[in-house]
């Protein structure tokens, strides 16, 4: 593990969205990093289908999958 160092501006965006999203601080830098890696990585992908294809890695089925 490392330090990322990040602008003041940033750093209070990502524990504004930490306390909704109830993560850590830490959490929800490395969830938006992830996500950004992937958005990259597959420009044509929608949030949701990384987020599916993340779970589908992980091995757990979306929410939906899981209600029906």
């Amino acid at each position: 593990m490392g330090i990322v160092k990040i602008d003041d501006d940033l750093h209070a965006e990502v524990r504004r969205a930490s306390a909704v999203m109830c993560r850590s601080i830490n959490a929800q830098a490395a969830f938006w990093m992830k996500i950004g890696m992937w958005a990259e990585a597959n420009p044509t992908l929608s949030f949701t289908d990384i987020v599916r294809a993340e779970l589908a890695a992980a091995q757990t089925p979306p929410a939906d999958a899981i209600a029906a």
